[in-house]
Formats: C-alpha cells, structure tokens, sequence
C-alpha cells in the first residue's frame, strides 16, 4: 500500500480559497434533495445530489486541486458491507474471492514461486520504528489468509461479525454488489457522499483532528508502525457504527477500512478547475490503460483502481488519508487486511 509522510498544508492564499468562496456562494448547493423512491433496501440512505468542492490542494498532490464537480443524488449504504453480510453472500452463491484462488505464474512474472499460492496482504506492526519508504516491513503476504481467516490459518471472523469484511480484490466487491442489485460509487459520489454537506472540511467531521478531545474514526494514534496509543478504543478494525455518522448518516466513511470505487486510478485534472462556467458532472475515469503504475513500480502489469476513506493504519506520521479528499491507487487483484467496500443504488432513469 503506497502512503507516505504527511507534508505540511500550502501556506498563504491558494486557488482552493477562490474554489472554496465561489462554492460556499453558490456551487455547494444541492439538487434532488428528496429521495425519488423509498430506499431499494434496508440501511441505505439518500445522498442529495449537487455540486461540491473535489480535491485538496492542502495535503498529497495526487488529490489536487480542488475544484468543482457535481452528482446526482443516489443511496447510500449507510454501514460498509459486514463480515455477516458477505458470508451470505458467499453461501447463497458458493463464490471464491481472489484471495482464494490459485495464481497464475504468468501474470506475475518473476514472482517467488512460494508466494504464488492463495493468500492475501496481513499488516504485522512492527518492534520499533523503521523505514517508512519500505512497506514491506509491516505488510506480509500470508498463504491462506483470506476474508474468512483475517489474520492467516488459524484466525476467524467469529466474534467479528458486525466488523467490515476485509481481503476484498475489486472483483469481489463488484460480485456482491450485483448480487444485492446495487452497484459501486464512482469516486466522485464517494467523495460527495463522505463529505456529508461540509463544503471544504477537512475531516468528514469538520477540520478539528480530535473535536473535545474525542476521536471520530478509527485511526492510528501514535507512531506508525509500531506504536499504537489506542485512543480511539481499538487495534485493528473496529464493528461498523462505532463512531459517530456524518452529516448524511453514513458511518466510517474515514477510517476502519480503505473502500473501492469504480474510477480507474489517474492523477486529478485540473482542465475545470478554475473555470465556473465548466463543472464536470457524474465524472468518472474509464480509462484502464492509464491506470498502470510506472515500468519499475511493483505489479506495474497489474491495472488499479481509486480507493477511498483511508484506514485504520493511517496515521499523521505516515498516511494522514483518513480524510474524504485523500486517495490511493489500488491494484484490482490485490486484497489486503484494511481493505474492504460498500454500496450505492442509483435511481433508475424516470424514477
């Protein structure tokens, strides 16, 4: 998982500020407000649609800049998909995730042939501090670990039923939602959604860290990767709905476990921008081929997705991305400990 030290916010006056007042006047408002239909199933919530400021041009270039977009409204799984949820999932359909399934020599090639058995990316704290530029020294790929074992052979997700499901390859996440008839958020309705009607926060909650004291996501406290201050009452993931909805009802939409979306990965575009009269609207990035990472770049063969929400490894020493701005590439056959998923539900057209 590609994260890196937090840089500090750009001082002075920046095009975001221009972005933000224009928006605060009259970009933030919200369109379809009323839920057309009632909710297509139990534990959704209607997202209003509107337009909204995307981006940060304050924290990781790859969210930059801020500008304007707009959604239309849609629903919202309020809680990310459980680990309950999905052994049903898995019950009614006898469907192997990626994790559980036997890898192809060929597309990895020059891979250690003992790695290339089914399992999936364990995060292992390490004793002390240590090369943050290396995530190889808490991130291991674990034979056998899997979405029903989170930990590896021996561990289980009895006692974590209501904790989101974990080990999730995109593919994964795409079968479960088409069974359920819903569908993956595009990164823009994520954003929009995670946002719930702050125009310019920077946390889902405002822009104070700990309001009062008081943590509102499951993050790391402490020094990443090793020292782990528990603030916030939990190691590891925590049941979904233990910290507080944002102004949607969404739960844990930062923080607990990173979330796939739709786009394709590609840095932000700064076409519209700065431009009033040019707001994208419903954007999504459909091109696969320019998703790869760079020839020299681990799984550089391997296309990747944006996830969304940070996770419960995120820490201000390494990842602050616990914010609704922030994003990450993802490869699509790659699952991994604090990586999971929800779903939304788009009106259908004359609804």
């Amino acid at each position: 998982m590609r994260c890196s030290t937090m840089p500090r916010p750009a001082s002075g006056t920046s095009s975001a500020d221009t972005v933000h007042r224009e928006a605060t006047a009259q970009g933030s408002r919200q369109v379809g407000t009323e839920p057309p239909t009632a909710p297509p199933s139990a534990g959704m919530v209607w997202v209003p649609g509107g337009v909204f400021l995307m981006g940060s041009d304050d924290f990781y270039p790859e969210e930059r800049p801020t500008r304007r977009v707009s959604v239309d409204g849609f629903w919202m799984d309020t809680h990310l998909v459980t680990a309950t949820a999905f052994r049903r999932f898995v019950r009614d359909t006898n469907y192997v995730t990626v994790a559980e399934r036997p890898l192809d020599p060929a597309t990895y090639p020059g891979a250690d042939p003992d790695l290339l058995v089914p399992g999936s990316a364990v995060f292992r704290p390490t004793t002390g501090p240590v090369d943050l530029s290396d995530n190889r020294n808490w991130w291991t790929y674990v034979p056998g670990a899997s979405w029903k074992r989170p930990a590896g052979p021996g561990s289980t997700i009895n006692g974590r039923d209501h904790h989101p499901v974990v080990h999730i390859a995109y593919e994964d996440a795409e079968a479960y939602a088409a069974w359920v008839g819903k569908q993956l958020p595009t990164e823009a309705e994520w954003e929009f959604a995670a946002r719930g009607g702050l125009v310019g926060a920077t946390f889902a909650w405002g822009d104070e860290h700990f309001p009062d004291g008081r943590p509102m996501a499951n993050t790391w406290q402490g020094e990443f990767p090793w020292q782990n201050l528990q603030l916030d009452g939990f190691v590891g993931t925590s049941p979904v709905g233990a910290f507080p909805p944002n102004g949607y009802g969404l739960y844990d939409t930062t923080g607990n476990v990173w979330e796939w979306t739709t786009d394709w990965y590609a840095a932000a575009q700064a076409d519209n921008a700065e431009h009033a009269c040019c707001v994208p609207h419903n954007p999504r990035i459909t091109d696969r081929e320019g998703s790869y990472a760079q020839p020299d770049e681990p799984g550089a063969q391997i296309p990747r997705k944006v996830i969304k929400g940070g996770s419960h490894l995120c820490a201000p020493n390494y990842c602050l991305r616990y914010r609704p701005a922030a994003r990450q590439p993802q490869m699509i056959d790659t699952s991994m400990s604090h990586l999971g998923f929800r779903c939304i539900a788009r009106p259908r057209h004359g609804s």
